[in-house]
């Protein structure tokens, strides 16, 4: 059975391109437009693996990213960040975020910028799901 694999990007262009490499790849993508939505989603199908931008309306990758490893049940999800924002400011703004909160929250399995190559966005699916 295809592994099922949660894209959650506002960005209509950035869910087509992703949710079709995932399609032709063997995978069954699922998808979401904000954080809000793909946290529903997660809880609701389980997926083995979130591919999450970080700068979205409503609710942000950041939260969502937060609350997914806060959550027992989805903390072990792999979460592939896609963004925009550079790795350097994303970590950055994690560690801020830490301090702030007074909680660490793990780094997640892979940080790709936009836009992302087909090929080096499946070689991190490929890692995550192994």
């Amino acid at each position: 059975m295809a592994k099922r694999v949660l894209v959650v990007d506002d960005e209509l262009d950035m869910r087509i391109f992703i949710t079709t490499l995932l399609e032709t790849s063997g995978y069954k993508p699922l998808s979401a437009v904000d954080g809000k939505e793909g946290l529903e989603i997660a809880r609701q199908k389980k997926p083995s693996l979130i591919i999450l931008d970080v700068m979205m309306p409503r609710e942000s990758g950041l939260n969502m990213y937060r609350e997914l490893k806060n959550d027992p049940e989805m903390k072990n999800i792999p979460v592939i960040m896609v963004s925009a924002l550079s790795k350097k400011t994303f970590f950055h703004s994690q560690k801020v975020l830490d301090e702030y909160k007074g909680e660490k929250i793990a780094e997640p399995a892979a940080y790709i910028e936009k836009p992302p190559e087909p090929d080096e966005l499946l070689e991190e699916i490929r890692n995550c799901l192994k």
